[in-house]
């Protein structure tokens, strides 16, 4: 189940038009400034401080983000990943989307010692549990309970990693 707050539009009008009232353009231009410069920062415990200090991240100690990874631009204050986790080169982390009638938005909880393979995207709203492996390109758009290896497009539990978390 994803946790995620609906927010609808006036008729005629794509939700897109919305954005620049969900946050302050000024914010946007600043969150983006940092994410671009934490996608190609090779120093994990300075991009893990920038995620933490300039976006409000919560970021657990031991993290790394790969290369190129791509947080949400107008929440990222909304993602939590724990400690000792990895997020695979090129992953998305989405906290909102728009569609045609309306938007949504909604946290995402990473939790620790989590391996989330490369090019993967994680829709808002999504818990990913303890001890998980989400494969390489999958589209994670529901919880991923603990200890399992999901993967694939939708991502779904392929094989239970780790009897006790999965419990």
């Amino acid at each position: 189940m994803r946790r995620i707050t609906r927010h609808r539009v006036p008729p005629g009008r794509n939700a897109m038009r919305y954005c620049w009232q969900l946050v302050h353009p000024l914010r946007v231009a600043f969150n983006f400034l940092v994410i671009v410069l934490c996608r190609y920062l090779p120093w994990l415990d300075l991009k893990n401080l920038l995620y933490r200090s300039c976006l409000g991240m919560k970021v657990g100690s031991g993290v790394s983000v790969g290369l190129m990874a791509m947080v949400d631009i107008f929440f990222p204050h909304l993602i939590s990943i724990g400690e000792n986790s990895v997020i695979g080169y090129n992953t998305t982390i989405l906290c909102h989307e728009f569609l045609v009638d309306e938007y949504r938005v909604g946290p995402v909880v990473i939790g620790a010692n989590v391996m989330v393979g490369a090019n993967t995207t994680i829709l808002p709203g999504v818990v990913i549990g303890d001890g998980a492996v989400i494969g390489a390109g999958s589209l994670v758009n529901r919880d991923i309970p603990p200890g399992v290896l999901a993967a694939g497009v939708p991502a779904r539990v392929v094989r239970v990693l780790d009897e006790e978390a999965a419990r």
